[in-house]
């Protein structure tokens, strides 16, 4: 995708691409390879978490399973909105530190069966960074020579993260990030809600679409509240109050997860009469990493929460002449801004990256959130050693 393309005139963007109307040069460029019939076979996707890729990749999928040209509304296309679509498959990495060998096997078994209910599949990669080299190199051949009528989307932060084998098989597209104002905007249009609460869904989820879920969810609302509860007395607080922070997070994190887990008990006992041992195991092993991935999904949005708080003590601290994001908590923004330096802040955001990161590797959720706010909090209120 070249910076130059754009759909001419004369093409009418599908409704389904109106999901990217806060990237016009993709949905244009989509809206065009569409009708004029040269959808790619291999697409990747490249962007800041926020850009909207994920339901960039959901309307590709809508064009390609639609039989009415992408409308939005037909039986198929709410398939894909509720992802109940048998031929549109979304993938995340099996593990913490990346694909499995056996989940491309599966894929690639799957792509050689014909559609289950129209003439085109549709896989969606997610976090394709993390297809490393054994995984990658199961996936190359059919990535660059799939069977008619079967599409790949993989999505990844730059082409710089993916292997090179894999970036020269698909066609590149790029996502800006979305301006704040427009953002906002269509969090309001989605939800209903504007102002400051659709800034601190913005801060916390990323994308439009991800924050009115989030502004519709009470459970992940508390996690929010909790968050900023709780860093908002790091400074008075021991280790062992510290401790009892971390608890409630992932209490308030896990919370919404119970409901979740009992349906899953319930569909392993429904399935437990015709399955065999074997493919109840694998069901069981299924519903842990789904389990474990919500876990930290909403352990990200916690980290989200607290690294917006602490941007606006740093806004603050130095006194930048716009308004901060988490304006309904401005009370514990300026207690932390009193006792809080420029170069503290900025350490303890430092050490939010590093909890991602070691969350990412696969160190339990309760030792990171630990971890992470026993080191905000020295960061925050101790000054650093020089020698």
């Amino acid at each position: 995708m070249s910076e130059r393309s754009t759909a001419p005139a004369r093409v009418s963007v599908p409704q389904v691409l109106r999901v990217l109307d806060q990237q016009p040069r993709v949905r244009d460029f989509l809206a065009t390879a569409h009708a004029e019939g040269r959808l790619s076979h291999a697409y990747l996707f490249l962007g800041a978490p926020g850009s909207g890729m994920l339901d960039g990749a959901y309307a590709l999928a809508k064009l390609v399973v639609c039989p009415n040209g992408g409308d939005g509304s037909c039986d198929e296309c709410i398939r894909v909105s509720h992802r109940t679509h048998p031929d549109v498959h979304y993938l995340k990495p099996g593990s913490a530190t990346g694909y499995l060998v056996d989940q491309i096997r599966k894929l690639i078994d799957d792509v050689s069966l014909a559609p289950v209910r129209g003439s085109g599949k549709v896989y969606i990669i997610d976090n394709a960074g993390l297809l490393r080299s054994a995984s990658a190199n199961a996936l190359l051949k059919t990535i660059e020579e799939p069977p008619a009528g079967v599409y790949f989307v993989l999505i990844a932060r730059s082409a710089a993260a993916v292997l090179p084998t894999i970036v020269s098989r698909c066609q590149q597209v790029p996502f800006r990030i979305v301006a704040q104002d427009a953002a906002e905007k269509e969090v309001e249009i989605l939800s209903g809600i504007g102002g400051t609460d659709a800034r601190i869904a913005l801060a916390v989820a990323g994308t439009p679409e991800r924050a009115a879920e989030f502004l519709a969810s009470a459970d992940r609302r508390q996690v929010r509240r909790v968050v900023v509860r709780t860093m908002g007395e790091l400074a008075d607080d021991d280790s062992w109050d510290v401790l009892l922070g971390a608890k409630a997070i992932l209490d308030a994190v896990e919370s919404p997860l119970e409901q979740y887990r009992k349906s899953q008990e319930d569909s392993l006992k429904e399935h437990a009469d015709y399955l065999t041992s074997a493919a109840m195991k694998q069901l069981e092993q299924t519903n842990k990493r789904e389990l474990t991935a919500k876990e930290r999904s909403g352990i990200m949005e916690a980290f989200s929460a607290a690294e917006s708080l602490l941007r606006d003590v740093l806004v603050r601290r130095e006194g930048v002449a716009e308004p901060i994001v988490n304006e309904d908590v401005a009370d514990v923004v300026d207690r932390m801004a009193e006792y809080a330096t420029s170069e503290a802040v900025l350490r303890a955001l430092s050490c939010i990256s590093q909890a991602a990161d070691d969350l990412s590797h696969n160190v339990t959720p309760q030792l990171v959130l630990e971890t992470m706010l026993l080191s905000v909090k020295e960061a925050l209120t101790c000054p650093p050693s020089f020698r």
